[in-house]
């Protein structure tokens, strides 16, 4: 591997971390305050569980939007790609806003949603660039499924 693609490869998995960093400042004062006191249901993980996950999951991602970055920024497919992937990583951020921040479980799900989609378009778009990159988007893709029904069951249960 080149400088050149080192460097896009080092940048990829820091601007994924720095989103997860950016929804933590808002995730983890509520986690023993105002998370602690809701209602979940008998399915939702230990909180520990998380932030490996997601860390793990950033890293994936990092890893994805580099293998579509490397093929060059030029190219309808690619920008749109590289766009959708863009907005996908808003949401989630976002989403770290509207749930923990604002304490708002039904606008944490109405984002959610949204993100889930922007994920699958993102899978369908990375796969027409690169097979490798829609694999490793498929796991975050299944967390947030997950992170989705036990949004909506936070929200019917509070």
């Amino acid at each position: 591997m080149d400088y050149k693609n080192a460097a896009k490869l080092v940048a990829a998995v820091l601007l994924c971390q720095l989103a997860g960093i950016l929804g933590a400042v808002f995730t983890t004062p509520s986690i023993p305050t105002w998370y602690a006191t809701l209602i979940k249901p008998a399915f939702t993980p230990p909180s520990w569980i998380f932030g490996p996950a997601w860390i793990t999951l950033y890293a994936l991602m990092g890893i994805a939007l580099y293998l579509v970055w490397r093929k060059g920024e030029e190219g309808a497919d690619i920008k749109k790609a590289l766009s959708i992937f863009g907005i996908q990583l808003v949401l989630n951020t976002l989403w770290s806003i509207l749930f923990f921040g604002l304490h708002s479980p039904l606008y944490g799900l109405a984002c959610i949603i949204a993100l889930w989609a922007a994920i699958a378009v993102s899978i369908f778009l990375f796969y027409k660039i690169s097979r490798a990159a829609a694999i490793l988007l498929i796991p975050y893709l299944l967390w947030v499924s997950f992170a989705t029904i036990l949004n909506f069951h936070i929200w019917q249960l509070n």
